[in-house]
């Protein structure tokens, strides 16, 4: 890698610290991880629907995700890249905190699962002219350096056609009570610092990024937590806390 790339890295290297401090609790359903293993079931069904629908895949069908390239940027310990990986995806799991990857790799080889995993980050996949059908782009913009730099090296990894999903927390007096003091401080779900509220980011001025980025959205839906059911679900109006987009690359 050239000085030059490495110079115009988006990763920040405070917050991949963060997170390489935390990389052996990840597949502790009970531990630091716990909001992603409480979401995970509803960002599945959000993400594998969103897939099948733009490539005309069958869930119900054997590995119905055989023959698509797909990278999960951002990946951690491996909590999508496993079941896209379950599903027929050829994937590959990329993550700039290199204590991720040796996790994620132990998981896999015990799940029998084939998951190529790179301490590695989106510009460096884009400049070797990685090329995908599906980029996983969850809950990492807001924790890099330069989100428009980000969502280019993310767009020039799309194949044309392919689909970018990318979720994020919004940014209001909302997000920061349940984001922060209600997950960090209360809950102590995560540790505190985990989210700086100033680097969340509105479904506009998301959508706005990605169509700089020469990206078309297509969708976004909200991921809501219900204290009195413990669950979370989907909603097509409640976007003021987590929510997700869909967004597509021309052809």
């Amino acid at each position: 890698m050239t000085s030059a790339m490495q110079s115009a890295t988006t990763v920040d290297a405070g917050e991949v610290a963060k997170f390489e401090a935390m990389a052996t609790e990840w597949w502790d359903a009970n531990g630091k991880f716990k909001p992603l293993h409480m979401m995970n079931p509803c960002r599945l069904d959000y993400l594998t629907e969103q897939i099948a629908t733009e490539f005309g895949r069958d869930l119900s069908a054997p590995d119905p995700f055989k023959g698509l390239r797909l990278l999960d940027i951002g990946c951690g310990g491996g909590l999508l890249s496993e079941p896209m990986a379950r599903l027929g995806a050829t994937v590959v799991g990329a993550d700039a905190a290199a204590g991720n990857i040796p996790v994620a790799q132990i998981h896999a080889e015990q799940s029998n699962l084939e998951i190529d995993y790179r301490n590695t980050t989106a510009e460096d996949l884009a400049a070797a002219g990685e090329q995908f059908d599906v980029v996983l782009n969850m809950e990492v913009i807001e924790h890099v350096a330069d989100p428009s730099a980000y969502l280019a090296a993310c767009q020039t990894l799309l194949k044309p056609g392919g689909l970018m999903l990318c979720s994020t927390i919004n940014r209001n007096a909302k997000s920061y009570l349940v984001a922060i003091i209600g997950a960090e401080h209360v809950m102590r779900w995560l540790p505190r610092g985990t989210h700086e509220w100033q680097k969340f980011i509105t479904p506009d001025e998301l959508y706005d990024l990605i169509r700089a980025a020469d990206l078309q959205p297509v969708d976004r839906k909200g991921f809501v937590f219900n204290p009195v059911l413990w669950s979370w679900a989907i909603s097509t109006t409640d976007l003021s806390v987590n929510y997700v987009t869909a967004s597509v690359k021309s052809v």
